[in-house]
């Protein structure tokens, strides 16, 4: 089984709640890493298995190219925010930046590039495309969800 859904990990939520780790969202450098259909997501795999290059998101199966480098692009415009009961955390859409060709997404892991114990690089969310997703001399935006990048209803 590849991918199939967009999860919140379960990891990222424990550790927030529990200050396993300092995550700050408005302040940490996060980052989207694209990776191929070799992979099947967990959104319940432990802290240390959830995190940029280990476990299932070993750069292995990371896609880098065409202007999306190894580690991914940095997430800009960063919101955070409680509203009628919701927690969101948000983005500008995330692009490469560059006319270039990407090819086999299907794709991405959203992670703290800042934190450094007790995991480093530990992911927040993995996001799937609906199936391949590919550019040719072009720009690959990702579009986040008018909902954000992840939301939780309180």
């Amino acid at each position: 089984m590849a991918w199939s859904n967009s999860k919140i990990s379960s990891a990222f939520i424990t550790d927030a709640l529990n200050r396993t780790n300092a995550f700050d969202v408005n302040s940490d450098t996060l980052r989207a890493a694209l990776f191929n259909n070799s992979i099947t997501p967990d959104q319940t795999a432990a802290a240390a298995s959830f995190a940029y290059n280990a476990g299932q998101w070993a750069n292995t199966n990371e896609l880098s190219q065409g202007g999306w480098a190894a580690g991914g692009v940095a997430l800009t415009g960063v919101t955070s925010s409680f509203a009628s009961n919701v927690y969101t955390f948000d983005a500008t859409d995330t692009a490469n930046g560059t006319a270039a060709t990407i090819s086999g997404a299907f794709g991405c892991l959203v992670y703290d590039d800042t934190l450094t114990t007790p995991v480093a690089d530990q992911g927040l969310s993995f996001h799937y495309f609906g199936g391949t997703q590919s550019v040719t001399a072009g720009t690959f935006t990702i579009v986040w969800a008018a909902s954000g990048v992840l939301s939780l209803t309180l």
